[in-house]
């Protein structure tokens, strides 16, 4: 069915008709509730999730757009953020706000950078030094907040390289960003020595935790090695951290944590001539869902330390046993050594794509992220992941094998579009091609996927054009070249 087919009933169906119809929508999605999803969902089960439904619930249509009309929620998003900023080692003079995700959360950390940078130095084209491993919505902000992103590479441990960073800071840096840890490879960044370098030059330290801010504290207590990450480092002057990830609340809710007032206050937006009335808001949204900072004071303070711990420890355990799993079957070896539960693996021989194997354990059942540069299959892993270890080693060898026995499975479906992808030189016609399927996906002919049957294949074909689309234009330009 095409988008343009789709109308407004005329008459309303049943609430039973219209739940069957949704549950029916649900049967071809990413199968989290079984654990064969590596990223997206932080699920503890259905006791624990029923349970943040009610939470929800109690303040589904409450909105904290005015935090006077609803003090309940201003007084759950403030002992949010006081609880979070504990956990981070933040002193009393610690504030922040909870917003709608990650995303939001990085881009307000660049963009009060920015304003508070140009409210002492007027002239400045605003320049952001950010690792080339930093998280891609530190390259939304970029896009949409007019601040240059300057790439820092990695060192051979997949740590940015201080001494990098300390060469690409100019007059016109308003923000140097550490991650604590990585998406690609799970590593926290050496935030000790970026802090002293934001110390020296006056520049506020971004320390992005989305994925690390409600895990690493409690890793760190269960007695596993943590490089110091958090306010008490001295220069880092904000984080974000995601309490729907490894804080287990419902989405979207994150907070953005700076360590005193001087800062937030560049967050905040303040229109005092508009018809409608005064208006200020904290951060991006207008509209803030009552719910959903309802649901993560809940996941909080129903969890509370000994939860944490417990979920952290089982947590760490599985991804010991997955990373020596992995690590048992040639030629895979996990990229780095992780800092906590999000690695990433490859192949060490030219004759196995990872890809390939990628798409054969997609065959199997599991929804598998990719990575790039270099090539590896990804994975976060979560407590309710260590009842399906076994299955997903088991899994694994037979992946490897099938690829070893097969090696033109390479060239093949997705490891063929995602290999070429990865290794095209000329970067501008991947973002035309994406671009091409974005428009098609969204546009007034977009497909429908069909109920039941996962992705259409409609879709698949469009994928499998746009990488044979990929290798003419490439072979093209290759030639005019030489």
């Amino acid at each position: 069915m095409n988008k343009t087919d789709v109308r407004l009933p005329r008459k309303g169906k049943s609430k039973t008709e219209v739940l069957k119809e949704m549950r029916a929508f649900a049967q071809g999605d990413a199968d989290y509730r079984g654990a064969k999803t590596w990223s997206l969902v932080y699920y503890l089960g259905d006791e624990h999730t029923k349970f943040l439904h009610e939470a929800y619930g109690l303040f589904f249509s409450e909105n904290a757009l005015n935090p006077m009309a609803f003090l309940s929620l201003k007084r759950m998003e403030a002992e949010v953020v006081r609880m979070a900023a504990g956990l981070l080692r933040g002193d009393a003079n610690v504030v922040g706000t909870m917003t709608s995700g990650g995303t939001e959360s990085c881009m307000l950390a660049v963009k009060t950078a920015r304003d508070r940078a140009r409210r002492r130095k007027r002239w400045l084209k605003p320049e952001m030094v950010v690792p080339v491993s930093v998280h891609v919505a530190f390259r939304k902000a970029a896009e949409y907040f007019g601040v240059k992103a300057v790439y820092a590479p990695l060192g051979k441990n997949y740590r940015v390289d201080a001494r990098a960073v300390k060469k690409l800071i100019n007059r016109n840096t308003v923000l140097i960003v550490g991650s604590a840890p990585s998406y690609p490879h799970g590593m926290i960044d050496p935030i000790e020595d970026l802090a002293r370098l934001a110390q020296r030059r006056d520049i506020p330290l971004h320390v992005d935790s989305c994925l690390g801010g409600f895990l690493l504290p409690f890793v760190e207590k269960l007695g596993y090695a943590i490089p110091p990450f958090d306010f008490r480092v001295p220069g880092v002057t904000s984080m974000s951290a995601d309490v729907h990830k490894y804080g287990y609340a419902a989405k979207g809710a994150s907070v953005i944590l700076y360590r005193d007032m001087d800062h937030l206050k560049h967050q905040f937006f303040i229109c005092d001539d508009w018809p409608g009335g005064v208006f200020a808001s904290p951060a991006l949204l207008g509209t803030r869902p009552g719910g959903a900072i309802a649901a993560a004071w809940a996941a909080m303070q129903s969890l509370g330390e000994d939860g944490y711990l417990k979920a952290a420890k089982t947590t760490m355990e599985t991804t010991r046993r997955l990373i020596d799993g992995i690590q048992a079957i040639p030629p895979l070896r996990v990229i780095a050594k992780p800092h906590m539960s999000v690695f990433a693996y490859e192949s060490t021989s030219p004759e196995l794509g990872v890809f390939a194997v990628g798409d054969q354990m997609e065959k199997r059942g599991w929804n598998i992220d990719r990575v790039q540069r270099p090539d590896g299959l990804h994975a976060m892993v979560t407590p309710r992941h260590a009842a399906v270890v076994e299955q997903y080693l088991a899994d694994l060898r037979a992946s490897v094998d099938e690829v070893r026995r097969h090696p033109e499975l390479a060239e093949r479906g997705g490891a063929a579009m995602y290999g070429i992808i990865a290794h095209i030189p000329l970067r501008g016609m991947i973002r035309n091609e994406m671009m091409k399927m974005m428009e098609d996906m969204y546009g007034p002919e977009g497909q429908m996927p069909p109920l039941a049957e996962g992705p259409p294949d409609d879709l698949a074909t469009k994928a499998g054009l746009m990488f044979l689309r990929l290798r003419k234009e490439l072979a093209r330009k290759l030639g005019r070249k030489s």
